[in-house]
C-alpha cells in the first residue's frame, strides 16, 4: 500500500493550495479516506474525510467551509483543496486510508503517507 502526497508549499494568508494523494495497492473506492495534520510537538488533527460513499465527507471545525476533500476513483487520487489558509494552517499534511467508517481520531486511520508541507505567512 503506498500513499503519495504532493502539492504543499508556501503561501501567504488568503491563498489557496491544492493538495494531491495517489493511492495504490488497496480497493481505493472501497476504503474511508482522509486528511490530517501535524504540528511538530503537538497533536494530530484529522482535517477532513471522504466516507466510502463519495457524497459523505466529514470536516474539522477548523477546516469547515475552506477546505473540500473529493475522491477521483479513477485515477485513484485524494484531493485536498485548502482556500482561505492562515498562519495556524501551517502544518505537514498527511493522506490516509482505512477499511471502514465513520473515522473517529487519526489514530483510526490503518495507513497514511509521508507527508507534504504547507507554510503560510502572515
Amino acid at each position: 500500500v503506498q500513499l503519495a502526497e504532493s502539492g504543499g508549499g508556501s503561501v501567504h494568508t488568503g491563498g489557496s493550495l491544492k493538495l494531491s494523494c495517489v493511492v495504490s495497492g488497496l480497493p481505493f473506492a472501497d476504503y474511508c479516506l482522509g486528511w490530517f495534520r501535524q504540528v511538530p510537538g503537538m497533536e494530530r488533527e484529522l482535517g477532513a474525510i471522504a466516507g466510502i460513499d463519495s457524497d459523505s465527507t466529514t470536516y474539522a471545525d477548523s477546516v469547515k467551509g475552506r477546505f473540500t476533500i473529493s475522491k477521483d476513483n479513477a485515477n485513484h487520487i485524494l484531493y485536498l483543496q485548502m482556500n482561505d489558509l492562515e498562519p495556524e494552517d501551517t502544518a505537514m499534511y498527511y493522506c490516509a486510508a482505512e477499511t471502514f467508517c465513520p473515522i473517529a481520531v487519526v489514530g483510526d486511520f490503518g495507513y497514511r503517507g509521508q507527508g507534504t508541507q504547507v507554510t503560510v505567512s502572515s
